[in-house]
Parts: structure tokens; sequence; C-alpha cells
């Protein structure tokens, strides 16, 4: 096996030794540190999440690319540079190379974290919700690098569903085609982000941590490359009524439309718009549904 890429990795001294002492361990995203919500609330999120992990009995590792490594564990001064600097870029599979040659600073989306995740050894993560295929893709091709990831990297993912301003049946189908199993813990309605409900169905629920621990191990050990989804819906208490999201949705979208905005640009802009339809509490409950996957992704990877 090809072991060049050990040069780009950099690691925190409380991950290397959970790595080298064989603890449970849960990848993080940094995205929603950079572009995900507004200073000081990302950088009091980042430590929320990573001390759910620690309470829950595993070690949060943080990813993000700094100064042409892939640095894995963050400590609290490159939490903070993630949290204020502008221009951070925001890195997907095609960015790694030319970020990490160039040197420059990146947060790490679902695929990036996915990818760097399995170089470090790290077998599940936790985010919000992952991409996939947006409205109107027929016409625009706008899919998520988050599925193919997916399809080919062995890191099983937390996740409150896929964000509700994408088209989730056919998200689903995707999934499906590229054989990465969709599980639903205690659920077998697939939640959309915000809300528990889609008017989907999963393909398994599962009840425990033990039981989708097992699911994960059993794939992989069958020689089934790719990763699984772990459909975690948001809290009760937090979740939105759906017809009032896709309300908030549908207008956000139509004013993406007016503006023009496309590709990369789509996802920031509306959560941005859904935040002001809701009056932020779409941004409360985007923090509530996280800290709820660090803490079964941790409760998964101790079993």
């Amino acid at each position: 096996m090809n072991t060049d890429f050990k040069k780009y990795l950099s690691f925190s001294e409380e991950v290397k030794d959970a790595l080298s002492e064989s603890k449970p361990i849960v990848a993080l995203e940094s995205t929603i540190i950079s572009h995900g919500m507004p200073y000081p609330q990302n950088y009091e999120t980042a430590y929320k999440i990573e001390n759910t992990v620690r309470e829950n009995g595993a070690v949060p590792a943080t990813i993000a690319l700094l100064n042409g490594k892939i640095k894995t564990g963050l400590n609290n001064n490159e939490i903070e540079f993630l949290s204020k600097e502008s221009g951070i870029l925001k890195a997907s599979r095609r960015d790694l190379p030319i970020i990490i040659s160039q040197k420059l600073n990146a947060a790490t989306t679902v695929s990036a974290t996915m990818i760097c995740a399995a170089l470090a050894g790290i077998k599940i993560f936790a985010t919000g919700g992952i991409g996939g295929v947006h409205r109107n893709a027929q016409n625009t091709f706008d899919i998520s690098a988050d599925l193919t990831e997916l399809a080919q990297t062995n890191v099983a993912v937390v996740s409150a569903g896929v964000k509700s301003i994408l088209d989730i049946g056919l998200t689903l189908e995707y999934l499906e085609t590229m054989g990465v199993p969709v599980i639903g813990y205690k659920t077998e309605e697939f939640p959309a982000f915000y809300t528990r409900e889609s008017g989907y169905k999963v393909n398994y629920k599962l009840n425990t941590p033990k039981e989708i621990a097992d699911a994960v191990k059993t794939k992989w050990e069958l020689g089934l490359n790719g990763g699984v989804i772990i459909a975690n819906p948001i809290p009760e208490e937090f979740s939105f009524d759906k017809i009032l999201i896709d309300k908030a949705i549908d207008e956000a979208l139509a004013k993406a439309d007016e503006k023009g905005i496309k590709g990369k640009d789509v996802t920031p802009f509306l959560l941005s718009e859904i935040k002001e339809i809701t009056k932020g509490k779409s941004l409360d409950a985007n923090i509530q549904l996280v800290l709820n996957n660090a803490k079964l992704a941790a409760l998964i990877s101790i079993e």
C-alpha cells in the first residue's frame, strides 16, 4: 500500500494518543466553523461539539487543512483562527491536492473530512447534514461530491439526514445506486435536517449504537467498500413544523434563483436566508442537531 500520504498528516497529542491506544475517536468537520455560522457562535459551537464527544466517552478529532498539512485534532488557537479568519477556503475532494501543495488553509466539507478521516484511520464522523442532489438537478447536474465519497470511502457518517433545501427523494435514489446503506437510528423515516419527517423511508431502522456498529463493521469485513449513512433525527423539542420550514425554503430558493446564485454558493446562501426568515431559529436547530449527532457518533465509536 502506498504510504506517501503520511507526510501530509499532522495530529494533536490527544488524537495521536487515542490512535496508538485504539481509543474510540469521532471525526468532526471544520466547515461548520468557517462557513456554517457567524463568530462567536461558530467558535462556541465547535467547543460544544468536541465536549459532547468527550462527555460520551470518545475523543473528538476536528479536521482542517492548515499550511499544507491535514491537521486531525485542533487546538484552541487553530479553532479560533478558523472561526475568525476571512478567506479560509472550503475543501472538497477535488480541492485537496491544490490546497495542500500550495500550503493554503481550508475548512473541510463532508467529502474532504471523510477522506482525511480515512487516511488517519478514523472510522466514524459526525456532521450536521450531508450534501445531496439539488432540486432541479436534472437541468443543472448539481450533485454534491458527498454522495460519490460515500460510495467509495470507508467512513460511517452520522447526520440529521440531508439538508431540506435539497431533493431528498433523488438523493436517496442516488445513494441506492451507489450501494450506500441508509440506517435510521430509532426511526423508519429519513429525517430532513430541521424536521424529523421527510415523507421518505430509510433502508433499515436500528435501535442501539451496538446494532449500528455491528452493521458497519460487517459491511467492511465483507469487503464492501464505501460509507454508511446513520440518519439521526433532530431532537423532538428542536424540530421545526414541516409546513413552516418548507415555506421558508421555497422563499429562499426563489430568491437564489432571482439572484442567479449557483454551484457551491447555493447552500450557504440558502442557509443564511432561512436563518433570516426563521429569525435565527434555524441556526439554533442546526447547533442542536449537530450536538445530537456528535453524541450518537461517540456511542457508536465505543461499540
